[in-house]
């Protein structure tokens, strides 16, 4: 007996889904007696231990009405437990998917999914804002920032003339030093 897998994101099992949707499915127009002969032959030929020859010979009698056929079908299924229930809706999604998709346990996993989906909308939002404040607020942080820098680096007693000088003398400076503590790190390789 092959055992298929079998979602773990459903809301509950398929043998519980059929339970509730079987009088959506016996009541609803779409399950006519062409869809119900393909699921039928479908369970059939495919899992034979779900739907046996002679089953199907009796689900697939033309002169009982479609709607009993399919309830008797239903009941038979639910029998059988789980894993039929699983391939009936696998049959029903692969064979008429609007009416998989209308199915009340279908939209009631659809609706639960949208508000989980609205309510993290409604809490994230804030999580990925990084200010709110503006870009006056930026640009004043950045300017302080640079005020400090500005203090730190000229504060063994030179007085800060004007800003070119510094703009132009922080980069040689700074490859000054560079280069000394790199021609020190080599001579003390030697």
């Amino acid at each position: 007996m092959r055992r298929l897998f079998v979602s773990m994101t459903d809301a509950d099992d398929h043998h519980e889904q059929l339970q509730r949707d079987a009088q959506f499915l016996c009541s609803d127009q779409r399950m006519d007696t062409e869809l119900v002969d393909r699921l039928v032959l479908q369970l059939n030929r495919i899992y034979p231990q779900i739907l046996s020859d002679k089953e199907a010979h009796r689900f697939r009698n033309q002169s009982v009405p479609t709607k009993v056929r399919l309830a008797e079908l239903l009941k038979h299924l639910y029998g059988k437990g789980e894993e039929a229930c699983h391939e009936f809706y696998r049959g029903l999604h692969i064979h008429a998917e609007d009416v998989y998709s209308s199915l009340p346990t279908r939209v009631t996993q659809r609706e639960m999914a949208d508000s989980k989906r609205t309510c993290d909308v409604a809490v994230y939002p804030e999580r990925h804002v990084l200010n709110d404040r503006g870009p006056v607020f930026f640009l004043s942080c950045l300017s302080f920032v640079v005020g400090l820098a500005m203090l730190y680096y000229y504060r063994e007693g030179e007085t800060l003339r004007c800003t070119g000088l510094f703009l132009h003398c922080s980069a040689a400076r700074l490859s000054k030093d560079v280069l000394i503590s790199y021609a020190e790190v080599g001579k003390h390789k030697k």
